[in-house]
């Protein structure tokens, strides 16, 4: 049965989302990709494409209007990204993939990379959300496609890290941290961990780009966590002037689990 779905109020479309559509739209939407997309369409998780809210190298985000799957819940914006084929860099790609005992066979070819990228940022934030941790649900993914929660207000996604000033610093920091223990809980450290992949929502902190998240048992695990830490950290001290060591963060989140 159909759910009723209350009137939102429509997002702005202004010029610079407008000229980003414009750029990714041929991009993105070639025939093979619409294939994989007419399944979010048959399962109902999404029912509209709307414009791109986020684009880079390796992915582009769209905002999309929700379909009517149980699995969205009472949601009425989807995100949906598309990852470039044609200009991943898989080969960087590959590290994060190899040595992850959840990939042991990887066959070769640029889009069966995409794809292993893309199921396995599904699988990451799967555990990272039933772990508790403050990450986009995720809905479904095919191919090189990923379904998961808007995050955002009236279809204006929430800002990043970077882009705005912090009125209760110390707290955000802290509750970054909290989020990383809670992926080490989950048996994972992100691995790319910085002001790029927090969005801010209701004060606290949103991890996005789980796509090169390991397992705890790759054996770079902990070399990227040391490497999670420094950055997130360097942030802190070079916009806010705070101050935290670097080893004690290390030692809080990898005794968590």
């Amino acid at each position: 049965m159909a759910r009723a779905r209350a009137k939102r109020k429509k997002p702005e479309r202004d010029v610079h989302m407008m000229h980003e559509q414009e750029k990714t739209d041929l991009g993105i939407f070639n025939e093979r990709t619409m294939t994989y997309l007419s399944k979010f369409f048959n399962k109902r998780i999404i029912s509209k494409i709307d414009f791109p809210i986020a684009t880079g190298k390796e992915s582009d985000v769209y905002l999309a209007e929700a379909g009517e799957s149980d699995i969205i819940g009472n949601a009425e914006l989807v995100a949906i990204k598309f990852f470039r084929v044609s200009t991943s860099s898989f080969y960087s790609m590959k590290d994060y993939i190899e040595g992850d005992p959840r990939f042991s066979r990887i066959r070769k070819g640029k889009s069966n990379i995409i794809d292993i990228w893309c199921r396995k940022e599904f699988g990451n934030l799967k555990a990272a959300y039933r772990a508790g941790v403050n990450v986009p649900k995720p809905y479904m993914c095919n191919r090189s496609i990923l379904a998961m929660e808007f995050i955002g207000t009236d279809g204006m996604p929430s800002p990043k890290l970077k882009d705005i000033k912090i009125d209760k610093p110390d707290d955000m920091l802290d509750s970054i941290i909290a989020q990383a223990q809670g992926l080490f809980n989950a048996g994972l450290v992100h691995a790319d961990l910085s002001e790029y992949n927090v969005l801010v929502r209701d004060n606290m902190p949103c991890i996005i780009d789980m796509g090169q998240a390991v397992a705890l048992k790759h054996p770079m695990a902990h070399e990227f966590l040391e490497r999670d830490v420094k950055n997130i950290l360097s942030y802190f001290r070079s916009k806010y002037n705070i101050e935290r060591n670097a080893k004690e963060v290390f030692e809080i989140i990898s005794a968590s689990k």
